[in-house]
C-alpha cells in the first residue's frame, strides 16, 4: 500500500501553477486533498485535472489574507478528513517591476499581505491543528523562492517577503520540534507557469540588459514537494532549490 493514502494535505493557491501541480501530484500519490485558493472556479478544474483521483480532492475557497477564511478551511478540513498531515503554503503574488521610489504603499501592503501574512496565517491554523491531533505532528513545506537568497531588479516587495519567509520557516522548524512538527522550504526558479511565461520573451537582469531566460517543468518542482511530503516525520528537508539549470541565479549570472 502507498504509505500515502492515509495523508492529508492542505495546499494553497491550488488553483494554477505551482499550487495545481503540487495538488495533482499529491492526488495520485494517494493523499487526500484539500484544494485552497480565492477562485472556486479554477479549483474546480483542478479537480477535474485529477481524474479518477478527483474523488479524494475537496475544494474550499480561501482568501489567505483574511484570518476567519483560514481558520475555516483548516476546521472544514479537520470535520471531512479528520487531521492534516501536510500543509503546502504556497499562495502568493508578484508586484510592479517599477524602482523602489515608483512603487505604491498600497501594492507593497498587498503583496505583504499576501506572501507573508497569508502564510503565516496558514502554517499558524496547520500548525495548532497539527500539535492537538493525534496521532500528534505534520508537515509544513513553505514556497519560497530564489528570490529568498538573491533579487532580480525592481522586486522590492516580492523579494523583501521571500526573504521573511525564510524567517516564518526557520522560526516553525524551531518552535515545532516540542511538537513532531518538521517544517521546511522550497525555493524555486523559473518553473514553468503562466507566470514565468515572460522569461522566455525577456526579463530585465541585473546589468540592465534583456534576456531570455531557461525555464524548467513544473512538475519537477511538484515532485521535489512530494518526496519532501513523503519522509516520516523524524527527517525533514529543511531547505532545497530547485531552478533551471542554466538560469543566471549562481555566481554573476
Amino acid at each position: 500500500m502507498n504509505i500515502s493514502n492515509h495523508k492529508v494535505a492542505v495546499v494553497t493557491g491550488a488553483g494554477s501553477g505551482i499550487g495545481r501541480a503540487v495538488a495533482l501530484e499529491l492526488l495520485s500519490a494517494g493523499y487526500r486533498v484539500v484544494l485552497a485558493g480565492r477562485r472556486q472556479e479554477v479549483l474546480e478544474q483542478t479537480r477535474t485535472a485529477a481524474g479518477l483521483d478527483a474523488v479524494r480532492a475537496l475544494v474550499i475557497p480561501t482568501d489567505v489574507t483574511k484570518e476567519n477564511e483560514v481558520k475555516a478551511l483548516f476546521e472544514q478540513t479537520q470535520r471531512e478528513y479528520g487531521r492534516v498531515d501536510v500543509l503546502f503554503n504556497n499562495a502568493g503574488k508578484s508586484g510592479t517591476a517599477v524602482p523602489i521610489d515608483e512603487f505604491s504603499t498600497r501594492e507593497w501592503r498587498d503583496i505583504v499581505d499576501v506572501n507573508l501574512t497569508g502564510m503565516f496565517l496558514c502554517a499558524q491554523a496547520a500548525f495548532h491543528v497539527m500539535r492537538h491531533q493525534s496521532p500528534q505532528g505534520g508537515r509544513i513545506i513553505n514556497n519560497g523562492s530564489i528570490s529568498a537568497t538573491a533579487p532580480r531588479p525592481m522586486s522590492i516587495a516580492y523579494t523583501a517577503t521571500k526573504h521573511a519567509v525564510t524567517g516564518l520557516t526557520k522560526s516553525i522548524s524551531l518552535d515545532g520540534r516540542a511538537y513532531n512538527i518538521a517544517c521546511g522550504q522550497i525555493d524555486i526558479g523559473n518553473a514553468g507557469t503562466d507566470m514565468t511565461e515572460r522569461m522566455k520573451k525577456g526579463i530585465l537582469q541585473a546589468n540592465g540588459e534583456i534576456m531570455a531566460e531557461p525555464i524548467m517543468d513544473v512538475a519537477h518542482v511538484a515532485q521535489t514537494v512530494r518526496t519532501m511530503a513523503d519522509f516520516p516525520l523524524e527527517t525533514n528537508v529543511q531547505f532545497v532549490t530547485i531552478m533551471a539549470t542554466k538560469m543566471p541565479f549562481v555566481g554573476r549570472g
